[in-house]
């Protein structure tokens, strides 16, 4: 599978994906389910397991094990035939419509899409690139986790803090789940605290919601710091890290999770590719790149430029038959398909304990069980297609 170039078939369209995330794994399955001829299928991806955000902070809460949300990518791709890199991308050469990847493979392409996905955004923050451990990619956020929940496994007894810096949606539920994930090891002396610039938490939310996480927050026994941006982190003599704010708030934790605002990967912005600000990629209502025709992106690389979407998984997974769908007529030559994503969508939030809280709009309900059965049904129904 390993190799230094791929030479384009004359008889079949080169279609490549780059990255394992939501909208491809549906893409995957659409084109299992309805292949389409003359098609060369690649999937690139560092990763052979895809994690389901949906169930992320369930697994950490232990509420799941690691295959309950995690998608086996090698046996996705067999069902799809596609071919599959696993490697990863550094580069793209678009006047050649080359993907360059780590080890030196070289993929042509004729039609390329990309998903995925984006890492919290850190490198203006003195130390906490060096220092602090990103929730993207969840891979590399997993096994510090299993590292610190074996470590409290050994040693429950131990005094734990833990920092989460960011108090968006993603922040908070880490928080929580994290908490919960470590109070069922049976640890004694644990601290949590989590980090907000502005001052209120998950502030694209409606303000109820606001206010009802905040309550479950503090009732959890969550060190809240709202208004406290972060400028530094730093090691201390003691093997902690001290997270300072620019108000001059110094504390100390033995572990600082970061979840902040998402950025793109670097290769996508210096490939020439039209991007926003933050190095996402353009794209119009049919999910295509507005300077590259042949390129496609969805889930959080992507920004569509009719439409102001946050960067949540909800979005990537409908995202994925819409986009399957260009690329199967693109591979036809038939017109395109816009895509419309809803204006309003409900949103499930776990609170770590077996519940949820549901938002869509103006309407919230507060955390209930029933909640999170109903957010279980809807993961494991979307899992158990694959």
């Amino acid at each position: 599978m390993q190799q230094n170039s791929q030479p384009s078939l004359k008889n079949l369209k080169n279609l490549v994906l780059i990255g394992g995330g939501h909208s491809h794994a549906i893409v995957l399955k659409l084109f299992g389910n309805q292949p389409v001829a003359g098609v060369n299928l690649t999937l690139i991806t560092s990763d052979q397991y895809t994690p389901y955000s949906g169930m992320l902070p369930g697994h950490i809460a232990g509420f799941y094990n690691y295959s309950h949300c995690h998608i086996d990518l090698p046996n996705l791709s067999k069902f799809a035939n596609a071919q599959l890199y696993l490697d990863q991308v550094v580069g793209l050469d678009l006047e050649n419509n080359q993907v360059f990847c780590a080890n030196g493979t070289v993929v042509n392409f004729d039609i390329l899409s990309l998903d995925i996905g984006s890492t919290p955004a850190k490198l203006s923050v003195s130390g906490a690139a060096e220092y602090t451990i990103a929730a993207k990619p969840v891979k590399q956020f997993l096994e510090h986790w299993y590292k610190l929940q074996n470590m409290v496994s050994e040693n429950p007894q131990k005094q734990l803090s833990i920092g989460v810096v960011g108090g968006g949606a993603g922040g908070v539920e880490l928080a929580l789940s994290m908490l919960a994930g470590l109070q069922k090891l049976g640890i004694e002396n644990l601290t949590v605290h989590l980090w907000q610039r502005t001052g209120e938490l998950m502030p694209n939310h409606h303000p109820s919601v606001r206010g009802i996480m905040r309550d479950v927050v503090i009732n959890k026994g969550v060190k809240l710091h709202l208004g406290e941006n972060v400028c530094e982190v730093a090691p201390t003599r003691d093997n902690q890290l001290e997270i300072t704010s620019e108000s001059g708030l110094k504390l100390k934790c033995n572990q600082v999770f970061w979840v902040t605002q998402a950025s793109a990967a670097n290769w996508v912005k210096d490939s020439g590719i039209a991007t926003d600000e933050k190095g996402f990629i353009l794209v119009n209502d049919n999910l295509q790149s507005i300077s590259h025709p042949q390129i496609f992106a969805a889930g959080d690389i992507a920004t569509m430029i009719n439409y102001h979407l946050p960067k949540a998984g909800v979005f990537a997974v409908r995202q994925g038959k819409p986009l399957y769908e260009n690329l199967r007529r693109l591979i036809l030559n038939k017109s395109l398909k816009p895509y419309k994503p809803q204006k309003e969508y409900l949103s499930l939030i776990g609170t770590g304990d077996g519940r949820a809280v549901a938002t869509r709009g103006n309407f919230t309900l507060p955390p209930h069980q029933l909640l999170w059965h109903g957010k279980d049904c809807i993961d494991r129904r979307f899992m158990a297609q694959f």
